[in-house]
Order: C-alpha cells, then structure tokens, then sequence
C-alpha cells in the first residue's frame, strides 16, 4: 500500500462498527428474499397495501442517493476546503450512477409501467438513507484515503475498470428493457440482444458488478457493505425473474441463465 494512502486514524469507533453491523444484517435480507419476493411488479400479489406510481415512487426512494453523498461532499469542501482530488473522483463515480438512477431513469419509465406499494418505497428510501449517510462518512466526512497517489493504485484502477463494465452492462440491459415495454405496452415480452442472450436478468448483473468494483476502488467497508447489500437483494430477485420467465413462455431460451452467463 502506497505511503500516505490510507489514514485509518481518521475514522471513529461508531462508524466503524455500524458500518460491519450493516453489512451483517445484509445475509438474514438474502435469505428472506430467497422465499419472499420483493412486491414490485410482476412480482406484486396486491397485498401490500396502498400504492403508488412507479415514477414518483423511484423519485422518492433513490433521491437521497444522490442528495446525501452530494451533501456531505459540499459541507467538507465549505468546512475544511480543498483536501484531496481523490474525494471529488469518488463523487463523480458516485454520481454518475444515481443521477441517471434517481432523476433520470424514472421519466423514462413507460407510462404503463405496474405501480409500485407505497411500504416497499419507504423501504427503499430508508436504505438509501442509511446507505448513502454511509457512503457520504466514509468517503468525505472521515475519509481513510487521502492521497492522490491512490488514483494509480492497483485497487483504484481495477475497481474502476470493473465498475466501468457494470455500468455498461447496467445501461445497455435497462435501455433493451425500456424499449421493449414501450414496443409492447402493458404486456410482458422475452428481452432480446445484449447480455440477454445468456441472462434473464442483466441489469442486476450489472449492478452487482458496478458496486463490487465501487468496493474495491474506494477499498471501504461501506463499499464493502454496499456490494454485500446489492447481492443480497439482486440475486434472489434474479432467480425469481428466471423462474417466472420459464414459467410464463414454454418457448423460454433453454440455455440462458438466470444471472452469470453458464452458470447461475
């Protein structure tokens, strides 16, 4: 490890120890949710109590994603100014997920697109609060890496390599979905192209692979705890997409996976 690269003097007891308690907690999650499906969607029994519109319900829950990180970024550099370029790379990483994510993505949702429960948007909004309090303490408030040097580390440069290819994957995966639910409005349809040849579910692949690469690049606990979180709700999801696509078209691809191209 680089000289000067890492400063773990900088981070308290309380925040280290509520980050490993979140992380934790993310195992009992991912085993819940390999018996219960998250209700969103086609996967929503209408049992859940009030809803609210797919739109407003993304607006509401993934904001605090981007306004907290965005926060704490700005009242570190009023506070105590100008500390490190690594800090603003963080953020611009960051950011270029959930902008799209929180504010963008949700007007490009099809007008037809199934409503979601209002508990399951309190649930994801709370998770976005602890999540992005988390990520915003260990990057900015209390950052362990203070070192320009860390921008050609080896952690950085693969980290953000491997979160580069999520993103993409991500992208590509959500822009086929989108157009398809607008070229077969209020029905479901078999995706195509892309990494749907292999996958039901490339978007959560993605995913998955943008935040191990977050981990990684930012070497945090909280990123740790944040791919922790993503896989725990992601991969079982995934399985259920799987099983209700076969289920739903007999004509289903034989060969693609529910997640990992040959095998899973």
């Amino acid at each position: 490890m680089p000289p000067g690269t890492i400063t773990v003097a900088t981070v308290p007891d309380w925040l280290v120890i509520l980050t490993w308690v979140w992380l934790a907690l993310a195992l009992p999650i991912a085993c819940c949710l390999c018996f219960t499906n998250a209700p969103y969607g086609r996967h929503n029994p209408g049992t859940w109590g009030p809803l609210i519109s797919a739109r407003s319900g993304w607006l509401m829950m993934e904001s605090p994603a981007v306004l907290i990180p965005a926060g704490a970024f700005v009242w570190v550099l009023w506070v105590r100014g100008w500390e490190s370029p690594v800090m603003l790379v963080f953020f611009l990483i960051w950011q270029a997920h959930y902008l799209h994510r929180a504010w963008i993505y949700p007007f490009r949702l099809a007008k037809t697109t199934s409503p979601m429960p209002v508990l399951l948007m309190l649930m994801g909004l709370a998770f976005n609060l602890i999540n992005g309090s988390l990520q915003g303490a260990w990057l900015f408030v209390h950052p362990t890496i203070d070192s320009s040097a860390w921008l050609g580390d080896w952690r950085f440069v693969t980290g953000s390599m491997v979160f580069g290819i999520g993103l993409v994957i991500n992208m590509d995966s959500c822009n086929r979905l989108l157009r398809l639910r607008k070229e077969n409005p209020g029905e479901y349809s078999i995706p195509g192209g892309g990494m749907f040849r292999w996958v039901s579910c490339p978007n959560y692949l993605g995913e998955i692979v943008e935040w191990i690469g977050w981990a990684l690049l930012t070497w945090s606990p909280a990123g740790l705890a944040f791919a922790a979180w993503t896989m725990a709700n992601l991969v079982p999801r995934a399985r259920a997409h799987h099983r209700w696509y076969r289920e739903r078209f007999p004509y289903y691809p034989a060969k693609r996976k529910a997640l990992v191209p040959g095998l899973f």
